[in-house]
């Protein structure tokens, strides 16, 4: 059986091994990250917050404004006709009938 001393032994031996291993790692991320700013031409500025902004992001900016309700269903429900057709509406259509009979 081990006693308190071996296994404070074999912790401080499997730390200093812990940091030699993280220094080597973080050695090896650092020159990943630097080979991949200069691949890209991004500067501590742009780490930073600083840069400007060099990829528009998809899709077009939201006004703000919720697109008017199209359909209304049995219960109050409200469909502008965009995206996917909702649940309800689905449903009701599966019955047999027409989306355009809860056009508002």
């Amino acid at each position: 059986m081990t006693n308190l001393i071996d296994i404070q032994n074999q912790i401080a031996i499997l730390q200093k091994q812990a940091e030699e291993i993280k220094a080597q790692e973080f050695n090896k991320t650092v020159q990943e990250i630097k080979a991949k700013m200069a691949a890209f031409g991004i500067t501590l500025d742009d780490l930073n917050g600083g840069g400007k902004t060099r990829v528009r992001k998809a899709g077009a900016a939201k006004s703000g404004t919720p697109a008017p309700a199209k359909y209304r269903g049995p219960n109050g429900e409200t469909w502008s006709g965009r995206g996917l057709m909702p649940r309800w509406l689905a449903a009701l259509v599966a019955q047999g009938q027409s989306k355009e009979s809860f056009a508002i």
